[in-house]
């Protein structure tokens, strides 16, 4: 039996559904996800493993029109991915029209596939459980149209596209996505061992943990200025840092008589290892998303 393996990259705008995507697409939690843009920060790979073959999903930040240093490290972490992939994976909102932001994500999609032999480009319209069947429509008609634009202003071959309508939500369509993805692996080894969902390591997984459950909280006042860490761990005892940029902001992390801090707790323990003892410190880190050292410490 032939075996295939390879990686995709999946890059789109902010709160398109990438994570969510990736996360249906494994058939595990192996990335946060939020309403709140921005939720992903770090290159997140996902495995979805199968008898015939092994897809790596590398799960992106979304691009956006940077305002900070962090906003342009996140920039540059989304499209760094689409090197050296096997497949470009590229997600568009069913229930919002084509803008900016989405072109800019195609047109580098795009530019990728072509520049990379053999690279396979799949152009997602995703949400298609909140949009009617004529907007879904008018989207499937809108990326063919800027992925035939982009094609005649280049000089070489057809771009290798394929397009699909999915929700990453309610999973329908996803099975489909990933069947032709795997068709377009080349054949290879296994790059993780069997049964392995992500190559997040623990302490990566538990702050994420930790700043999903606080953006579900705090995001409408604090929408970008939380970071965690794990500084400490020697089991079963965890130590995470929450990361503020003012005094302010603190008391809110805080909540009124530790509310807010007391609910993440509980919330991200019944994610944890049974008998894992988990601390919360908030800390304050002034201007940390404009301040290159800040972010060279957090990994950012």
């Amino acid at each position: 039996m032939t075996f295939r393996s390879g990686f995709a990259a999946v890059v789109g705008r902010p709160n398109v559904g990438k994570s969510t995507l990736v996360n249906r697409m494994v058939g595990t939690k192996v990335t946060i996800t939020s309403a709140r843009p921005n939720t992903t920060r770090f290159q997140v790979r996902g495995v979805v493993d199968r008898p015939d073959a092994q897809l790596v999903l590398v799960d992106t930040p979304g691009v956006h029109r940077p305002r900070s240093a962090l906003g342009a490290r996140l920039n540059e972490a989304a499209f760094s991915s689409l090197d050296d992939v096997d497949a470009v994976i590229a997600l568009v909102d069913a229930t919002a029209a084509v803008g900016p932001g989405d072109r800019v994500v195609l047109t580098q999609a795009v530019e990728r596939a072509c520049s990379r032999s053999g690279t396979a480009l799949f152009v997602v319209v995703n949400k298609v459980d909140r949009a009617g069947p004529p907007d879904v429509v008018a989207r499937l008609t809108s990326v063919v149209e800027v992925v035939g634009g982009l094609e005649a202003a280049r000089a070489g071959p057809p771009v290798d596209c394929e397009y699909f309508p999915v929700s990453a939500a309610s999973g329908r369509g996803v099975t489909e996505l990933v069947d032709a993805v795997v068709a377009r692996l080349p054949e290879g080894p296994r790059y993780y061992p069997e049964g392995m969902a992500s190559d997040v390591d623990e302490a990566s997984w538990v702050a994420d943990l930790v700043r999903e459950q606080l953006l579900a909280r705090v995001a409408d006042e604090l929408p970008h200025s939380i970071a965690c860490r794990v500084t400490e761990w020697e089991w079963p005892r965890v130590r995470c840092e929450i990361l503020v940029e003012r005094d302010s902001q603190k008391g809110i992390v805080i909540g009124k008589g530790g509310s807010i801090l007391k609910a993440v707790g509980t919330d991200v323990r019944a994610q944890l290892p049974e008998g894992m003892f988990l601390e919360l410190f908030v800390r304050v880190e002034k201007r940390w998303q404009d301040r290159d050292d800040a972010l060279d410490r957090l990994g950012l």
